[in-house]
């Protein structure tokens, strides 16, 4: 497999810095810009506050201001109009308004109430008109000239129904010195100029909170900006003309004040971005120089001691890494600790190494015991098959799987005599040397009894008293024992607390017998057991079995039972004793799967054929 290249930390720390970098410049510039120009609209927002206050005073000093907005907006197409007519002489508006003193000689026409004018015919209505809008225009044009304001205007809209602040109707603008007034985008609109602001959201926003707020609270003119790019546009609300409101408006160019403002925080941020290589620079000069350089030492000195496991050596190194300047500045941070915690670690891997090398040692030996003992165990039992070959009255064969190298188990099978075959099958409580040490004495003590020629509940009696002797380890055995008489069939028995046995008549199926029980051998010395029988007719079948058969669990922990085990028995129950005994093996295996086998398997299977006489 081919090594991948690496990439050193000092290299990712850098990538990481220049992304850093990157992405603090853009969030620097970004803020600063939205800063400055919320700063910048502030600004226009307090001087638009005093300019549309200036506007409205204006209009208002007309005690009929609100007739005259009426009238301008409905005879707007009626009226002529003369513009920046000033209040020089020789100006129409000058001879309007000696025309209308001379027809009306006591009227004051900058303080005619809307009685007096109401009182007018419709023609001196109309002139009177068009001398205070022309007035009017002239005083609004000074204050747009003294504000510096792009456009300021006054528009009427509706209020109500679908078309609510979505047209606006200009009522006046005001204009620098020799600007052109017309209806095209870049002139100052005239008196009834139409314009629509359907598609644009942030002017009718503007102009319907400028109306609701100022008709649902006592402050005056307070004004609200439209966003519109380079542009924005104030409106502040001035009367209502029955459902139609009357805003001022205003509108300041931008994009020259937000050039200067995106260039100034360009070379702010640049500026900015310059300390900060200088300090990432100096930074990630000293995390090398400190940190990052005394590291690899320690890394190539870890790699050589993995090649080498040579800890003196690789001590020797990391002591003399330390020296020098870098080395000293680091002896008392935690790379200096770091340093020494891998000196240690290299003394104790060699400990560990030394120790692992004895484990490993005495385990092989211990290995080579278990196998002795393995083989010594299972040359006491018996092993070739058939046992007895001259013996054609009965058919015997036996398989013990201890769980361990070593097991409790053990089964027996020997001719006490031309006619008694001697049949054992026992368990020794818990598992490995101390149960095969107890077994090899359960098995010699009980072989012996046996030959006393004593019935199969006197053997056990003797053995539990020979077992309860001495059993300082509080172990116990569970036994079966029966002697078989060969010429009749006959069974003597008896049970200490082991597994019910198994049998089949001839041309029948395996079933359970429960026997009687006695106390397991080796619990309390004064037990007695009782003997019973069994008569095997020619064909008949006995199955003997310990624990580590029914109780063998599969990986959800269900055991595999005594059911199935005469399930299995039953798959042919006329097959010879061993074909019976691997049967029952097989199924256990397929039940429990990959489960660890927690105890030792032993069974043991007779087939009685009887006498040649009986055949």
């Amino acid at each position: 497999m081919k090594n991948k290249r690496k990439i050193s930390i000092i290299t990712q720390i850098s990538i990481l810095a220049i992304a850093g970098l990157i992405l603090v410049g853009a969030a620097t510039f970004f803020s600063q810009l939205n800063v400055s120009k919320k700063a910048t609209t502030d600004n226009i927002k307090s001087r638009a506050a005093n300019i549309a206050a200036e506007t409205a005073a204006t209009v208002m000093e007309y005690p009929a201001h609100d007739w005259l907005i009426r009238y301008w907006y409905e005879h707007a197409d009626e009226l002529d109009i003369e513009y920046d007519a000033g209040y020089n002489a020789g100006t129409a508006t000058e001879g309007k308004v000696a025309l209308l003193q001379s027809r009306h000689p006591e009227l004051r026409l900058e303080y005619a109430s809307e009685q007096e004018l109401e009182a007018l015919s419709e023609e001196d209505q109309k002139l009177y008109a068009e001398i205070t809008y022309s007035w009017l225009t002239t005083r609004i044009d000074r204050v747009k000239q003294s504000h510096s304001v792009d456009y300021l205007f006054c528009v009427i809209t509706d209020t109500e129904g679908s078309n609510a602040y979505k047209d606006q109707f200009f009522l006046f603008s005001g204009a620098e010195p020799g600007a052109v007034r017309g209806y095209n985008y870049t002139e100052v609109y005239p008196l009834g100029k139409e314009v629509s602001v359907a598609e644009n959201q942030s002017q009718q926003d503007a102009m319907r909170t400028a109306t609701e707020n100022s008709l649902a609270s006592t402050e005056q003119y307070e004004g609200y900006l439209a966003d519109a790019g380079d542009y924005i546009d104030y409106y502040s609300f001035l009367t209502m003309i029955d459902d139609r409101a009357v805003i001022i408006g205003m509108t300041y160019d931008l994009s020259g004040i937000m050039g200067s403002i995106r260039q100034q925080t360009k070379e702010g941020t640049g500026y900015s971005m310059i300390y900060l290589v200088l300090l990432m620079t100096f930074i990630i000069l000293n995390i090398f120089l400190f940190g990052i350089g005394p590291l690899k030492n320690i890394t190539e000195s870890l790699r050589r001691y993995t090649q080498s496991k040579d800890s003196e050596k690789t001590i020797s190194e990391l002591e003399e890494n330390l020296n020098g300047i870098t080395g000293f500045a680091v002896r008392s941070n935690e790379i200096g600790q770091l340093s020494a915690d891998v000196a240690e670690m290299t003394r104790e891997i060699d400990d560990y190494i030394d120790r692992i090398e004895t484990i490993n040692a005495e385990k092989k030996r211990m290995e080579v015991e278990l196998d002795l003992a393995a083989r010594i165990q299972l040359s006491v039992l018996p092993d070739i098959f058939p046992p007895f070959p001259e013996r054609s009255e009965f058919d015997i064969f036996a398989l013990m799987d201890p769980a361990r190298s070593v097991g409790g188990d053990f089964y027996d099978f020997f001719l006490i005599d031309e006619d008694h075959l001697g049949i054992v099958i026992a368990d020794v409580s818990g598992k490995g040397i101390p149960a095969a040490l107890y077994m090899m004495v359960a098995k010699a003590v009980m072989q012996n009894n046996a030959f006393l020629d004593i019935p199969a509940e006197d053997i056990l009696t003797k053995t539990n008293g020979a077992l309860t002797a001495n059993n300082d380890l509080d172990m116990f055995v569970t036994s079966w024992v029966g002697i078989l008489e060969i010429s009749s069939g006959k069974i003597t028995a008896a049970n200490a607390g082991h597994e019910y046995p198994a049998v089949k008549k001839a041309n029948g199926h395996f079933e359970l017998m429960k026997d009687r029980h006695g106390l397991v051998l080796g619990a309390m010395e004064d037990s007695r057991y009782k003997g019973y029988e069994i008569t095997l007719e020619p064909g008949d079948t006995l199955f003997l079995y310990t624990d580590g058969v029914p109780e063998a669990a599969n990986k959800e922990s269900t055991m595999f039972g005594t059911d199935r085990m005469i399930e299995a028995l039953n798959v042919d129950p006329g097959a010879d004793p061993e074909t019976l005994i691997r049967i029952v093996r097989h199924s256990v295996d397929l039940f429990t799967g990959d489960a660890t086998q927690f105890d030792d398997i032993t069974m043991v299977c007779l087939r009685y054929k009887g006498c040649e006489k009986q055949v």
